[in-house]
């Protein structure tokens, strides 16, 4: 990958990212984090193991969840990518596919951010109690970065499987529930024991506990599997997902785009026109 294919992915995603930010689009990009924002702070009262108040222990585990909707981001815009065309445009160009993964990497990564901000700066007053020191910025300075790339690259190599915009929706709802069992909204310890491991398996649920063991209070590690932060689990588990995602996800990709073709992109217009009509 030369240094010119990485230059033109990255402005490609910038472009994209502000295209998405502009506008009446705003609004849409940031209605979810305003809800979640509601939602920690009628939650703010209640309290679990440690005596944590649940809006407390909500706060970092929902900003591990959004960095985790970068999975379902991906998704959306291979479909609608994949329908009008711009992946098969991406396929003729040399170095096309490798620039358009790091542009949606890039574009991805720029939303949640932004996503992230709008839920910790005014979640840090909503909900209280969270330390943020420099062992915290030292810690999310590695977990947020795999969480990216752990998590976009599974959304790449599952939007490669879904031929149009209903697949995403579809595929959204698995997703969904693997968020659900998570550990995010509640801790994962009061979850049946059979669903723990399953959860352990993917890289959301250890997400959500590297952003809690950044941001919470030492105490509120009783609610944990273990009483532990585990940070040595969560490295490997992320870095093996990122590792993965990156070589595997651009195979995937390349292979997707080779069964691309101009008549296919047509068929698919027009039986959105035909939905639409």
């Amino acid at each position: 990958m030369t240094a010119t294919v990485v230059h033109s992915g990255i402005q490609r995603g910038l472009v994209e990212w502000r295209q998405a930010f502009g506008g009446a689009a705003l609004i849409g990009q940031m209605f979810w984090p305003v809800a979640t924002l509601v939602a920690m702070f009628l939650l703010r009262d209640r309290t679990i193991a440690g005596g944590t108040q649940l809006g407390t222990f909500m706060l970092p585990s929902v900003l591990g969840m959004f960095v985790a909707f970068g999975m379902m981001l991906v998704i959306q815009y291979l479909a609608a990518d994949r329908e009008d065309g711009t992946l098969l445009r991406a396929k003729i160009i040399p170095g096309g596919i490798q620039g358009y993964f790091i542009g949606k990497l890039v574009t991805v990564s720029g939303s949640v951010l932004a996503y992230l901000a709008v839920l910790l700066i005014p979640g840090a007053f909503l909900v209280g109690g969270l330390t943020l020191d420099s062992t915290s910025v030292l810690i999310l300075a590695w977990v947020v970065p795999l969480g990216f790339v752990a998590t976009q690259s599974i959304g790449a190599m599952l939007g490669s499987l879904i031929s149009g915009p209903r697949g995403a929706g579809y595929i959204s709802l698995p997703v969904m529930g693997l968020i659900a069992i998570s550990g995010i909204f509640y801790p994962i310890t009061a979850m049946p024991d059979w669903l723990q491991p399953i959860a352990q398996i993917f890289p959301v649920y250890w997400l959500g506990l590297g952003m809690r063991s950044a941001m919470l209070p030492a105490d509120a590690v009783a609610a944990e599997i273990g009483e532990s932060w585990r940070h040595w689990e969560t490295a490997a588990v992320l870095g093996g997902w990122a590792i993965v995602g990156l070589v595997v996800a651009p195979i995937v990709l390349r292979r997707m785009a080779r069964r691309e073709s101009g008549s296919r992109v047509a068929a698919r217009r027009e039986q959105l026109l035909a939905r639409t009509a």
